[in-house]
Order: structure tokens, then sequence, then C-alpha cells
């Protein structure tokens, strides 16, 4: 109705899907439970996962994005990737931010 009436701007009228405000609604989160891993400082473990390709691409034309989570704090990173590949050169640039901000090293990382 939005895309007929002008009120939002879509390249492909024919796409068949929901907004995002509609998918969200519906959504439920789940709190980060016990995940069985004992740490006693930040930076212990981090968990990392990609996800991607998206259906369609941000106005910034991100196709995927990478979170890592700190296992102790359980505090949540979020990058955008143009490309998979960029996933590497993202962790380094996470790795440093993150060593500085809590003067400690990563000790282990998991991933899928």
């Amino acid at each position: 109705m939005l895309i007929s009436k002008n009120k939002i701007i879509c390249n492909n009228k024919h796409l068949n899907f929901q907004c995002q405000s509609c998918l969200l609604e519906k959504s439920s989160r789940l709190s980060l439970g016990p995940t069985g891993h004992k740490t006693s400082a930040p930076l212990e473990l981090i968990f990392s996962d990609v996800w991607g390709p998206a259906p369609f691409f941000s106005s910034d034309g991100y196709f995927y994005f990478v979170i890592f989570v700190d296992a102790y704090t359980k505090y949540v990173w979020y990058y955008p990737l143009v490309a998979k590949s960029d996933v590497y050169s993202i962790f380094h640039q996470f790795q440093t931010l993150v060593e500085r901000q809590f003067s400690l090293k990563i000790k282990s990382v998991q991933n899928d």
C-alpha cells in the first residue's frame, strides 16, 4: 500500500516482502541464557556469528553483518559488511578496539 501511494520508494514493485517494522513487531527476543562456559573476566571468550546474505541490501549497500559477543560482560558489537570476505579485516578492527578498551587480550574466539 505504501509503495502504491508513493510513500516509500522501491526499485522493484514486484517484490513480495513484509516491511521491517512488521517483521520486528511479530518477533520476540529471547534473553541470553547461560552458555555453560565459565569466564571470570572480559575477553576470555568471544562468540562470533556472521549473517547473510540479506534478502535485500541496506541503504548503505550492506549484505552481511557480523556480531561479536563477550561471554563475561554480554556486550555485543555489530559490524555491517558489504562482502563476507570482510570478516577478517573487521575482526582485526574489533580486536584492536576491545583490547584497548579493556586493557586485556582476547583469549579465545568461538564461531560457527
